[in-house]
C-alpha cells in the first residue's frame, strides 16, 4: 500500500531498540475501551469489577498513572490515536455527526491526505484490522478505515449505531450483516406506557439474542489466527463499557449475588439510554465481559506462540460517563479523587488506564508516572517495531519507547488538549507538576466573542491531583507558560472552531 507523499517524513527513523531484537517483527494488539474510568480496573484499585485478564496485563508489564486520552469524547480521542496530532492540529476535535449532511449515518471524517498508524505499518509489512467502534468517518467517506490503511474492519462506523449492543446489522469492510436482533434493541428509549417499572420482566424488551460484542470478539481471533505467519496490527476498539446498559443475563449473576442497592435506571424524562433494573450490576458486568474478551485474545495468543513477540496495549478514549442515573461513578470510585467526567479536560475526563506487556522488553510489574498521550503511539510503535521509516513530520506525538524498556526519559515540554463541546476548553499540561485549563470558552447566553472573559485556571497535580486548588494567583509566571502554549499549539479549524480563541489569534 502507498502512502499519502505530501505529508510522509523523508529519512530513516533511529530505532532505540533495534540491535536488541531479531528480524522478526513483533505483532501489536492495541485495545480501546469506551468510557472507562481511570480507577475502573483492579489494578487501579477497583473494588467492585472484576478484571483479572486486564490486571494480568499490568501484573506482566507496564502501568501508567499518568495516560491522556486524545481528547474528552469519542471521535476526536480515536482521531489523535491515529494520526499523532494533538487537538489543536487533529482535523477532528469533536463528536460531529454527518446525518445532518443527510448521510445515513457516521462522524466527520478523516481527510484521505491523512496519515494513520495503519498506513505507516503497512509500509514496514504489517497487515492491519480494526474491529469495533471506528468512528472517524462512514463506509462512503475518505474515513473508510479500509482507505486509511486498515486491510480489515468489522464492527460500527457509527458512534449513535453503536449506542445498541443489540443492533440488527454490522459492517464487514464495505458490507452489511445482519445480526439476529428481531426486533433489534434501539440504544435510546423509554419503558412502555404503563410498565411496571419494579416488575423486572418490564425491562426484557431492552435484551436482544444476537450480542454484537460477541461478533466482533471473534472476529478479532479469526483476524490474529488468518495472520499469525506474519506481523499483524489488530486495533480492537471495543464499544464497551459506553451506555446503553446492555449485557447478556448470565454475566449480570456474579454482581446480582452481590446484592447491592440497585434501583432500577428507568429512564423517566429528559435524555438517557435504554432503562435496566439493575444498572450497577450491568455495568460491572459489561466490563467484566471485556475482560473476557482480552483474555480470550491473551490465551490465543499463547495456544499460538505468539505471546512473547506479540505488544500488547489496553487503555480507555476517554474517561466515565457524566450520567449519574446510569453509571454510578460514586459507587464504584471510577475516577478515583480525580475531578472530571467523560466531556471534561479536567483529570477525570482525560486520565485514563494504560497497560503495556511485551514480555521480556517491558519489565513486568512495572509503574510509569511519566505523562503520555494519544498521540504518542504512532511514533511510538515505529520506534518499537525497528520501522525504517520515520513518522510525518506535522505529528505532535513523542516515542514513549525508552520508558517502556526501562530507560532514562526526560520529562515531555508539555500536553495539549483542546475541546469546542461541552461549553468549549482548552488545557495544557506542563512538565510533569502544572496544568492550566480554561472553560466555559463558549457559555450559554453569550452572542458574541468579546463577551466571553477567558480565565485560566492553574493546578499543581503533584500536589493537588483532584485540582481543587487554582494558584493562577500565585504563579502568574507558570500561568503566562501556559498560555503562550495555549496560543501557539493551536491552528483554528472551521468545523470544531473556538470563536473567542479564533478571534483572539486572527486579531494578531
Amino acid at each position: 500500500m502507498s502512502l499519502k507523499p505530501l505529508f510522509l517524513a523523508a529519512g530513516v527513523a533511529v530505532s532505540l531498540v533495534a540491535s536488541a531484537f531479531s528480524a522478526e517483527k513483533p505483532n501489536i494488539v492495541f485495545i480501546l475501551a469506551d468510557d472507562l474510568g481511570y480507577a475502573e480496573l483492579g489494578c487501579y484499585g477497583q473494588k467492585k469489577i472484576r478484571t483479572p485478564r486486564i490486571d494480568s496485563i499490568a501484573a506482566e508489564g507496564m502501568r501508567f498513572t499518568r495516560n491522556y486520552s486524545g481528547n474528552a469524547v469519542c471521535a476526536p480521542s480515536r482521531c489523535v490515536l491515529m494520526t499523532g496530532k494533538h487537538p489543536g492540529h487533529a482535523e477532528v476535535r469533536s463528536n460531529r455527526s454527518m446525518k445532518a449532511l443527510g448521510e445515513p449515518e457516521g462522524q466527520h471524517p478523516i481527510a484521505a491526505e491523512e496519515i494513520t498508524i495503519a498506513e505507516l505499518l503497512a509500509e514496514e509489512g504489517y497487515v492491519s484490522g480494526a474491529f469495533g467502534k471506528w468512528g472517524l468517518g462512514n463506509v462512503w467517506s475518505t474515513g473508510n478505515p479500509l482507505k486509511q490503511g486498515f486491510d480489515r474492519f468489522f464492527g460500527f462506523n457509527c458512534q449513535s449505531h453503536a449506542h445498541s449492543y443489540y443492533t440488527d446489522y454490522l459492517w464487514s469492510d464495505n458490507d452489511k450483516i445482519s445480526l439476529g436482533n428481531n426486533p433489534p434493541v434501539p440504544g435510546h428509549a423509554s419503558l412502555p406506557k404503563g410498565a411496571d417499572p419494579s416488575d423486572p420482566k418490564s425491562y426484557d424488551i431492552f435484551k436482544g439474542e444476537d450480542y454484537a460484542p460477541d461478533r466482533i470478539n471473534q472476529e478479532v481471533l479469526n483476524f490474529i489466527r488468518t495472520h499469525k505467519d506474519e506481523p499483524f496490527f489488530c486495533y480492537y476498539p471495543t464499544i464497551i463499557p459506553h451506555v446503553a446498559l446492555h449485557v447478556p443475563d448470565e454475566e449480570l449473576e456474579p454482581y446480582l449475588a452481590q446484592k447491592w442497592n440497585d434501583p432500577p435506571f428507568t429512564r423517566e424524562g429528559g435524555y438517557g439510554y435504554t432503562p435496566h433494573f439493575t444498572p450497577r450490576a450491568a455495568y460491572a458486568a459489561m466490563i467484566t465481559r471485556m475482560d473476557t474478551y482480552v483474555g480470550r485474545v491473551l490465551d490465543l495468543l499463547d495456544e499460538l506462540g505468539l505471546a512473547e513477540n506479540t505488544i500488547v496495549v489496553f487503555t480507555s478514549d476517554n474517561g466515565t460517563t457524566h450520567l449519574k442515573d446510569e453509571v454510578d461513578y460514586d459507587f464504584f470510585h471510577s475516577v478515583d479523587n480525580l475531578r472530571g467526567l467523560k466531556g471534561d479536560l479536567y483529570e477525570g475526563g482525560v486520565r485514563v488506564p494504560l497497560v503495556v506487556r511485551w514480555p521480556g522488553k517491558v519489565e513486568a510489574g512495572s509503574v510509569s508516572d511519566f505523562v503520555t498521550g494519544f498521540e504518542d503511539w504512532m511514533p511510538t510503535l515505529l520506534d518499537l517495531v525497528g520501522a525504517k521509516t520515520g513518522a510525518p513530520e506535522s505529528i505532535d506525538g513523542i516515542s514513549i519507547a525508552p520508558t517502556l524498556l526501562g530507560k532514562e526519559q526526560p520529562e515531555r515540554d508539555f500536553l495539549y488538549r483542546e475541546f469546542p463541546s461541552y461549553g468549549g476548553q482548552q488545557a495544557v499540561w506542563l512538565g510533569e507538576r502544572w496544568k492550566g485549563i480554561r472553560r466555559d470558552l463558549m457559555p450559554r447566553g453569550k452572542k458574541k466573542p468579546e463577551e466571553i472573559a477567558v480565565k485560566t485556571e492553574l493546578y499543581d497535580l503533584q500536589a493537588d491531583p483532584a485540582e481543587s486548588n487554582d494558584l493562577a494567583a500565585k504563579h502568574p509566571e507558570v500561568v503566562e507558560q501556559i498560555e503562550k502554549l495555549m496560543k501557539s499549539e493551536r491552528v483554528p479549524s472551521e468545523i470544531f472552531p473556538i470563536p473567542v480563541l479564533d478571534q483572539a489569534q486572527g486579531a494578531e
